[in-house]
């Protein structure tokens, strides 16, 4: 029997786990029971232990500790999120980047903004662009996987790292990829005519290797990611806002919406952006205090959790129950004899 080996989950289906090992390596392996009956998941990307591997298949046995974890898409101990976007074909919708950029923020993960298509706009079309993302704190990468342009630059913020690819279909990422790893050929589908929108060409998260060295993830694309966080986190993921906070607020549940004391400067571009993502967030805290207290609601204009009113209602009892109704008895009450 062969010894234990250390490896990384590269891909699942079903109950089937490929792991690479330390030495390039590949098995098809199962879960060894135990695992389950413990609740145990196994995710792509995670670090885990091999045990009676032969024939290119064997039994992962343990998985390490997590450094963090992703529900959209299921991957851990991922390094980087790159969010791919097209700045043309489909032309860029800055608030669907904002809100991109917004779920990416709130996972914890570092972020960075490649833009694909650079061919199809000017040098000062693609300068003015430049500009305006690094000042929304995205200095971003400019690609074109039709002409190669940037991907030398590219490639050196990969390298060595494990990297997710996130963005709505059509942009261009398992063209990407198909460019960093030219043995691969992903499957690509052209963008819509009719909706100026990319079809779903990956089904399933999956990490390929990097020929300079590192892991890229291409994910199934999605069209409108869900803003699933409250009101107070929300200031945290706008580096707009983290860079105005070394100076406190008057008030610690301050939200940035015009409250008294509020530090934060509101002439920025993302400004109107953050106020609309900012009444998904109070919807969304008051959907979960909806559930965990009903008899709770979420003030927006003091911006606290307050109770709500009892449903009872106080009648006054009607002049035929005090005439025909039974008098009240008590201890103290005495009858004539």
């Amino acid at each position: 029997m062969l010894p234990s080996a250390i490896g990384t989950v590269i891909a699942v289906q079903a109950n089937f786990y490929q792991v690479q090992l330390l030495n390039g390596q590949q098995l098809l392996c199962t879960k060894r029971e135990k695992l389950k009956k413990i609740g145990t998941k196994v995710m792509v990307g995670d670090v885990v232990t091999v045990a009676d591997w032969q024939s290119e298949r064997g039994v992962i046995t343990t998985v390490a500790e997590r450094r963090n974890e992703l529900d959209r898409p299921p991957i851990a101990n991922v390094d980087c999120i790159m969010l791919v976007f097209a700045l043309a074909e489909p032309a860029i919708d800055p608030l669907l980047l904002s809100k991109f950029l917004v779920k990416a923020e709130s996972t914890d993960i570092p972020v960075q903004l490649c833009l694909n298509k650079c061919d199809l706009l000017s040098v000062a079309e693609q300068e003015q662009w430049i500009a305006r993302l690094s000042a929304w704190g995205y200095p971003p990468i400019l690609i074109s996987t039709l002409t190669s342009a940037g991907l030398s630059a590219l490639q050196e913020q990969l390298r060595d790292r494990m990297t997710v690819l996130a963005g709505h279909s059509g942009v261009g990422k398992s063209s990407l990829i198909n460019q960093l790893i030219p043995d691969l050929d992903l499957r690509v589908a052209a963008v819509s005519g009719k909706l100026n929108r990319g079809r779903h060409t990956t089904r399933h998260v999956e990490l390929f290797n990097l020929p300079t060295g590192g892991l890229i993830a291409d994910t199934p694309g999605f069209n409108q990611p869900d803003l699933t966080c409250y009101p107070t986190d929300l200031p945290t993921y706008f580096p707009e806002i983290r860079s105005q906070l070394p100076s406190n607020c008057q008030f610690n549940d301050c939200v940035h919406q015009g409250e008294p004391g509020c530090v934060i400067d509101r002439e920025w571009e993302r400004y109107p952006h953050y106020l609309e993502f900012l009444a998904e967030a109070i919807k969304y805290q008051q959907q979960v205090i909806n559930q965990k207290q009903p008899d709770a609601q979420w003030k927006q204009k003091t911006n606290k959790l307050e109770p709500l009113l009892a449903a009872k209602r106080y009648r006054r009892v009607s002049r035929r129950s005090q005439t025909q109704g039974l008098p009240d008895l008590t201890e103290d009450s005495t009858e004539d004899d």
